[in-house]
């Protein structure tokens, strides 16, 4: 079961390993700020690439975003993304779903109050989904209030089990476009970090 976080899973401000982070593979820049997205657009292609895949697991949509760095401006990332995004292959958007499948799930029972009832409820609305459509469920709740979240995942699986294949996999494909541009925004627009 999965539900949108609204951050990325790895940054490059947090990175797993020393060799990954994007703050070594920029030059520094005296008496000036770096933002995500000059560390983004600046940093070595593989360190880029770890960072992308964070917000959208498909390995040929990171490769795409990274090869078309510099971008100008946040709005500019985020229109590249959702290019990629919408040409995302059957492969690539089965590649996004499994890592999906592998990150840390979120508790929703600490995240969305409701009551044993609803959360079992959903529980057996998630293993239902699964088991029609072979991948794990994913909606963006960025515009969900906290007290509504457990309403609308059981709301939308319950419709989105209703759906046939086909309906499914493309509404899948644009929850996760939304959730990797929520994430990408995340990732660029909130950190800034004085350059040493």
């Amino acid at each position: 079961m999965h539900h949108a976080l609204p951050s990325p899973r790895r940054t490059f401000l947090q990175p797993s390993t020393e060799e990954d982070t994007l703050a070594s593979d920029i030059p520094a820049q005296p008496e000036a700020a770096s933002t995500g997205l000059q560390r983004l657009n600046e940093a070595t292609p593989g360190a880029a690439e770890e960072a992308l895949l964070a917000c959208c697991g498909s390995r040929r949509w990171a490769l795409r975003l990274t090869a078309h760095r510099p971008y100008p401006d946040t709005s500019s990332l985020l229109a590249a993304a959702s290019e990629a995004s919408y040409d995302m292959s059957f492969a690539d958007l089965s590649e996004a779903l499994a890592d999906e499948s592998c990150m840390p799930q979120p508790l929703l029972g600490v995240r969305a109050p409701g009551s044993q009832a609803a959360h079992t409820a959903l529980r057996a609305a998630h293993a239902a989904y699964e088991a029609r459509f072979g991948h794990v469920f994913v909606v963006s709740l960025d515009d969900c209030p906290p007290e509504e979240i457990l309403d609308h995942v059981l709301v939308s699986l319950r419709q989105r089990l209703a759906g046939d294949h086909d309906d499914e996999r493309s509404t899948t494909a644009e929850e996760l476009r939304r959730i990797a541009l929520s994430r990408l925004e995340h990732l660029v627009a909130s950190h800034t970090s004085a350059a040493t």
